[in-house]
């Protein structure tokens, strides 16, 4: 139900990026389908097509100074979009509002 929940939160979510980095919908769930949530790889942290990189190991090194180029080159299995991903992907999270659901 979790992940089901955060597919449509993204949906809605999306409306509020119409411009954002000139992306548009369809390319936004292009990227979105490039991080894997699997309780088996990273302990469930959002990671790359199922690899064990981190969306949050990409930001930070962006983070401290880190040129794509130089990601790409430390990571050769890596490509451009999964970067592109792993930065929507925090975009759209950061703006994510989670809302307590009370049961009846």
């Amino acid at each position: 139900k979790r992940l089901t929940i955060l597919i449509y939160s993204f949906n809605i979510t999306l409306h509020h990026y119409q411009n954002f980095d000139g992306f548009s919908e369809v390319l936004k769930m292009k990227y979105l389908a490039r991080i894997t949530l699997d309780s088996q790889v990273m302990g469930g942290k959002p990671c790359i097509r199922g690899m064990r990189v981190t969306v949050g190991t990409l930001v930070g090194l962006l983070a401290v100074g880190h040129s794509v180029e130089e990601i790409l080159n430390a990571y050769p299995y890596l490509e451009k979009e999964d970067i592109m991903a792993a930065l929507c992907y925090a975009a759209w999270r950061s703006e994510e509002v989670e809302v307590a659901l009370v049961s009846a």
